[in-house]
């Protein structure tokens, strides 16, 4: 007999494959799910991929441009200069008028109380007595209230009077410094016109020196003399050497590679541009003096324009001739300067010579030299050629050694290779002031006081606190300390964040070589004191060890190509952290605290330099790194992209090249790099490792990883 069935077993295999179909449709969503994702990751790939692309592209397409703009304003000089305004005396005068008298607060007289501001005192059911009371302590609180304020005001005005009575004193002397400076206008003036010629090469540098059609980065450097029997200024002229010309064309990103390559512009190209500029150059400097002579001093100018390089025949330094022009005003006002050819209007119409080849260096013949006048020759800038550059030689006075009075002179004469207006101060009551400049940059310039120091040993701060109270007693824009010296750690924490700048030996050096002038610090351009490296205090029986200034030293040259401006900085460490603070090598500290590394002033072709004496380093120290970083005040929003074909050149002692070590390049987005490290070996030498490790977060965050901490 048969069983029959529950039920309850189909009910179950139901229930299974309902199951079953449900853990496949999950299954089926999660990999539906999955594809999704790889194929939203795979087109965020593509997309990233791609906006890196027109990143690069974009990053190329930019140098390109920046590149033919580079060319474009060479061609352009001689337009753009004749827009320029001309130069006149009356610029130099100072308007005589001095800040209105404001005496805030104490211009306003202490109000006087008024009866109803103390009114009587009552109540319900106060009786007549009372009354008469409070009448009477209101009348007194009143009369108490007025004798206050009356006292009040009668010192008000006395503190207003002794205010304006100072205030009369300063304005007064302000109006007569004003009066004695336009005076000295007038009378160079007068002298100009009477030809007197020590006041005609003054008044016509001064011209060519404060032209705002002359760019910045173009040299200005001049040797001049006046002959007033022929009313001619003859004088040398420093033109811009070949490499102001761009060697690239244009830059063009490679994928496959993942770099930007260069493409050159043509040699021919690159000569004729070259050879373009420097006839505009000369044209330049043409118009701006006869558009400067109001006073009818130039029946012509004898113009010659050089190239401070190395002569091909003897390797030495000199000054090599590539242009030289003599013309007479008649000949010069027929011209339309913005229509010309400027190479045939210098060779043909003024009937001067332009080198055939000046980026070969091959020389004209100057028809009249400066020294063809006779005495009376002033040089501004870099002078006469044939000198050992710098660190020493013929022309490359040592600053230690200079008449202090000569010092300053020759600090004034930087500020205007700079392209500022300055003078000396007279001698007696100059208020701590040795040099009055002004900047007439737009927004950022204005009146700076210059104090001069020609110390050995490094300057206090009080004298920094002191040019702070000098600045604000001038009511100055800025002040600028100078010195053959350094400053410590608290003069440069007195000046930050106030309107101070501290210029130490070294940077006057490089600043005086980058503007035309010539100057060294004792030997070569290092201090001549100097502090015995560190020993070890066991070998109390071992020879002194070398000082930085006796030690055999080595000079890193540090070059690249690109606009951007770099800080190069070193850093003495154990491992991977550095001795101490004392041991980062940087713009506001330029030596170790042994002098065994020290910045320097720095020689073409390199842009920076640090100098080294490896032998003098400290025991413990076992790697010398060099980093270098965006200078945010010349380049506030620049970037390492630009920074390529970089190299290190290691030099002797004498200057001779012994290698060169080349580095990475930087990357968009990176502010600052470690270009390398000299590691000390076991036998004790050294050898150099390159390096590439980028910062996007500047300087500080460099210094961060070597253990410095900074603010």
């Amino acid at each position: 007999m048969s069983r029959r069935s529950s039920g309850l077993v189909g009910i179950w295999a139901e229930a299974q494959r309902q199951q079953q179909r449900s853990q496949a449709m999950q299954q089926r969503e999660r990999d539906r799910q999955q594809r999704a994702q790889e194929r939203d990751t795979a087109r965020g790939l593509r997309e990233q991929k791609a906006a890196y692309r027109q990143y690069r592209d974009a990053e190329a397409r930019r140098l390109t441009e920046s590149l033919e703009a580079q060319v474009a304003a060479l061609q352009g000089l001689l337009g753009q200069g004749c827009a320029a305004p001309a130069f006149r005396i009356a610029t130099l005068r100072r308007p005589e008028q001095v800040e209105a008298f404001n005496p805030g607060e104490l211009a306003r007289p202490v109000p006087m109380p008024e009866p109803h501001q103390f009114p009587v005192q009552t109540g319900w059911g106060i009786g007549a007595g009372r009354r008469a009371q409070a009448e009477a302590d209101a009348h007194a609180r009143y009369t108490r209230a007025w004798h206050a304020a009356q006292a009040a005001e009668v010192q008000r005005q006395q503190q207003l009077a002794a205010y304006r009575a100072q205030y009369d004193r300063w304005a007064g002397g302000q109006l007569g410094e004003v009066r004695a400076h336009n005076t000295g206008i007038a009378e160079l003036a007068a002298s100009l016109r009477a030809g007197d010629p020590e006041s005609a090469v003054e008044y016509f540098s001064a011209a060519l020196y404060a032209s705002s059609g002359w760019p910045e980065e173009l040299p200005r450097a001049l040797s001049a003399a006046y002959d007033p029997g022929a009313r001619q200024l003859v004088l040398d002229w420093e033109l811009p050497g070949f490499d102001v010309v761009p060697t690239a064309k244009s830059v063009r990103y490679m994928p496959s590679t993942d770099q930007d390559k260069e493409s050159p512009l043509p040699v021919g190209q690159r000569r004729a541009v070259y050879r373009d500029l420097l006839a505009q150059c000369a044209l330049l400097v043409l118009r701006d003096l006869f558009e400067a002579d109001e006073f009818g001093a130039l029946e012509s100018v004898a113009l010659n324009g050089y190239v401070d390089d190395h002569d091909p025949a003897t390797g030495r330094p000199a000054q090599i001739f590539l242009a030289t022009v003599m013309a007479t005003r008649p000949s010069f006002a027929a011209l339309h300067l913005a229509q010309v050819n400027p190479v045939d209007c210098l060779t043909g119409a003024l009937r001067g010579q332009l080198s055939a080849r000046p980026d070969a260096l091959t020389a004209v013949r100057p028809a009249r030299t400066p020294q063809d006048v006779g005495s009376g020759v002033v040089t501004h800038g870099s002078g006469q050629g044939g000198g050992d550059g710098p660190g020493g030689g013929d022309g490359e006075p040592d600053l230690f050694a200079m008449d202090p009075i000569e010092f300053e002179a020759l600090v004034a004469e930087l500020f205007r290779a700079m392209g500022m207006r300055a003078v000396m101060t007279t001698r007696s009551n100059d208020g701590g002031v040795d040099v009055e400049a002004t900047d007439p940059t737009p927004i950022r310039g204005g009146s700076i006081v210059v104090q001069v120091k020609r110390y050995r040993n490094t300057v206090p701060p009080t004298a920094v606190r002191d040019l702070y109270g000098t600045v604000q007693g001038a009511g100055a824009n800025k002040g600028v300390l100078v010195t053959t010296s350094g400053f410590g750690p608290g003069s440069h924490h007195f000046a930050q964040g106030k309107p101070l700048e501290l210029v130490s030996g070294p940077e006057l050096v490089d600043l005086l070589h980058r503007h035309g002038l010539r100057g060294r610090l004792g030997d070569g351009g290092r201090p001549t004191a100097s502090v015995p490296a560190q020993r070890d205090a066991t070998q109390h029986d071992a020879a002194p060890a070398p000082t930085a200034a006796s030690a055999e030293y080595n000079v890193l040259g540090m070059s690249w190509s690109g606009p951007v401006m770099l800080d190069v900085c070193a850093l003495v460490c154990q491992g991977t952290r550095v001795l101490s603070d004392e041991h980062f090598v940087f713009f506001n500290n330029h030596s170790t605290p042994d002098g065994s590394v020290r910045s320097r002033a720095h020689t073409p072709p390199d842009r920076a330099a640090i100098e080294v004496a490896f032998d003098s380093l400290p025991d413990r120290a076992d790697r010398l790194v060099l980093v270098a970083a965006v200078d945010t005040e010349a380049h506030p929003h620049a970037d390492l992209s630009g920074f390529a074909a970089a190299r290190i050149r290691l030099l002797g002692s004498d200057g001779s090249e012994i290698d060169q070590l080349e580095v990475s390049d930087g990357r968009p987005g990176e502010t600052a790099l470690v270009l390398g490290s000299f590691r000390r070996r076991a036998g004790g030498d050294w050898s150099f490792v390159a390096g590439g490790k980028g910062y996007p977060g500047g300087l500080a965050a460099l210094v961060h990883d070597f253990g410095i901490a900074t603010e």
